[in-house]
């Protein structure tokens, strides 16, 4: 499985002191307001996504109504992709033919990055609301999540003082640097936003002939009842399992094993796949902003795992992966 795929089914700090006591009382219902203005707020702008060397600039439509959530997400670089969201139904354009992904997978986007249960984050995260600024035109405070160990990322969110929108999301290293970064550049919160997109989407069946499916948009695999026989043996504290399947890629002939695990904001994806002739029979590791790949070999099996994660935190939980058996 190549690198640079992996990182694209994802597209998201040495042990310091303590910089304040974990997250309580009004800061804890400010974290709810944030997780509930991505969901409910109604809003369009043009953002920015910055991640090492790459740049990329999409425009993002969101609409709650009576019948849910509605997202429009459109590249402004590049080839023409587009895709539209209802609920949990997701459409892809790509150079203006539809394809149609029967359903979402679990993974947060910008803005909504924070998760429901704001209470997992203070077993692993010191949260701390901080300065006050500006972003986009927009009065905005910051919430830094200084984590416990070193095995995951500084994040820092600066949300919409009224609302509660995140406007600005960053992931810093160790020292400080910011390796990965969202901004709207432009934003309209509220106020005559344009729906007719709501309606065309619904109307407008795919057509069959034009149809693509690239590989990262492979139908959706069966959630599995049981185990897979895999296990993870060293995952970093409060990271949990929330999904295991099998998932067809059409470039492997038998499906793929996946494991997603998350700590509230990183998530690590293991990957289990039979090796074939080709693949290459060393470890190795690749990187891109906050992204990190690392493979290897056990027995007949290709492991792969991918994170929003340090380097040496997927090297852990590769090298821990092992057959338990049924």
């Amino acid at each position: 499985m190549k690198a640079g795929y992996l990182v694209l089914l994802l597209v998201q700090l040495g042990v310091a002191p303590a910089l304040a006591d974990p997250i309580q009382g009004n800061e804890a219902d400010w974290l709810k307001t944030m997780v509930f203005a991505a969901h409910q707020t109604d809003y369009s702008g043009v953002f920015v996504y910055q991640s090492g060397g790459r740049v990329e600039m999409s425009r993002i439509t969101h609409i709650s109504d009576e019948n849910g959530e509605h997202e429009h997400l459109e590249s402004l670089g590049g080839g023409k992709r587009e895709l539209i969201r209802n609920n949990d139904q997701v459409w892809l354009y790509s150079d203006g033919h539809k394809v149609k992904v029967e359903r979402r997978q679990i993974k947060r986007a910008f803005p909504a990055l924070l998760p429901e249960q704001i209470s997992t984050l203070k077993e692993n995260y010191l949260i701390k609301r901080e300065e006050e600024g500006e972003v986009a035109g927009y009065h905005v405070h910051s919430v830094t999540f200084q984590p416990k160990d070193n095995l995951r990322y500084t994040r820092k969110m600066w949300a919409h003082y009224d609302s509660g929108l995140l406007l600005k999301a960053a992931v810093m290293d160790d020292r400080g640097y910011i390796i990965e970064q969202y901004a709207f550049m432009q934003l309209n919160i509220g106020g005559d936003i344009d729906r007719k997109w709501i309606s065309q989407i619904r109307s407008a069946p795919a057509d069959p002939a034009q149809q693509v499916q690239p590989s990262h948009l492979a139908k959706a695999g069966q959630l599995q009842t049981e185990s897979s026989g895999w296990q993870v043996d060293e995952l970093p504290t409060g990271f949990r399992k929330i999904l295991e399947m099998r998932r067809p890629f059409h470039e492997n002939r038998e499906p793929v094993i996946h494991m997603v695990f998350s700590d509230g904001l990183a998530g690590i994806s293991v990957f289990i796949e039979k090796a074939s002739d080709s693949t290459h029979r060393n470890p190795g590791l690749a990187g891109q902003g906050a992204v990190h790949v690392y493979n290897r070999i056990i027995g007949d099996s290709l492991v792969t795992v991918v994170g929003e994660v340090p380097a040496r935190t997927v090297i852990q939980v590769a090298e821990s992966v092992r057959y338990a058996g049924q």
